[in-house]
């Protein structure tokens, strides 16, 4: 969780944006959620508006991390196909 801190404002995430999905999604999946707009932060735009977007979904019931999760490791193991 403390990696997250870091990895956050080298992406741009502001403090309050990551304090917000903390309060609301727990702080280990913040963290989580950090990890994975790191790992596709290419295609992310703006890192703290998808942050704002996935906390307020998640504070609606329209979010949880687990698709997230999956998701990567579908586009990780497309990868290595790809490259094997």
């Amino acid at each position: 969780m403390s990696a997250a801190i870091v990895v956050r404002s080298m992406l741009g995430v502001s403090p309050s944006a990551y304090e917000e999905a903390c309060g609301i999604l727990g702080p280990e999946n913040a963290a989580t959620v950090i990890a994975c707009i790191l790992e596709r932060a290419g295609h992310i735009n703006s890192a703290g508006g998808y942050l704002r977007d996935l906390s307020r979904r998640a504070e609606r019931g329209e979010f949880s991390l687990g698709p997230m999760l999956m998701a990567q490791m579908r586009g990780q193991v497309g990868e290595k196909a790809r490259a094997g």
